[in-house]
């Protein structure tokens, strides 16, 4: 099955009640591979599909693929997003703006260093997992920003905040970081 275009989303109004009594073929998608605009993978039901769509086109969660009206049948993509860590940096460090700063800009350096890619937004700073949870929350403990929290998080949770531009930047690409560079604790 070649898939050019995306039909609609099984969370808007018209397709969810379309849904509710389908049968439901889902291309189940990791967060890299729903960034892809061209892929081709199998669906939970052994549908072959081949996805060729337009450039710049992104599937998101519950995107209708194909739908069969004669069998009542959708193909729904479904997107695993891993892990995000969310770094609250409403509690910087620091009693001075200036100390605050300094805080922030060795945060800033701490996560640049290790090549991970991040959203700021509002108070909270969201690093994807890009390598073992253990090792970031390393990276965090071994440059001992004194009362500044950490926190992983299911993707899942995190996408609804984030304006298309920021979702990319977390969860396409992040598993293409090139190295990552281990504290002396677990090296």
């Amino acid at each position: 099955m070649l898939v050019e275009t995306v039909l609609g989303n099984a969370h808007e109004q018209g397709w969810a009640e379309r849904l509710r009594d389908a049968k439901i073929d889902e291309l189940v998608l990791d967060q890299w591979d729903a960034q892809k605009s061209r892929l081709r993978k199998t669906t939970s039901l052994g549908t072959e599909l081949a996805l060729s769509l337009a450039r710049g086109v992104r599937l998101r969660d519950g995107d209708v693929l194909a739908w069969d009206d004669r069998t009542a049948t959708a193909v729904v993509a479904r997107i695993d997003l891993g892990e995000v860590m969310v770094v609250h940096l409403d509690t910087l460090p620091g009693e001075t703006a200036q100390e605050r700063v300094r805080s922030a800009v060795e945060l800033g350096h701490a996560i640049g260093n290790q090549h991970w890619p991040a959203v700021v937004k509002g108070t909270r700073m969201y690093v994807p997992l890009t390598v073992d949870r253990r090792v970031m929350d390393a990276v965090m403990r071994t440059h001992a920003f004194a009362g500044l929290r950490h926190e992983f998080v299911p993707g899942t949770e995190i996408i609804a905040y984030l304006a298309p531009h920021e979702s990319r930047r977390l969860f396409g690409g992040a598993d293409s970081t090139p190295h990552s560079h281990l504290p002396a604790d677990l090296s």
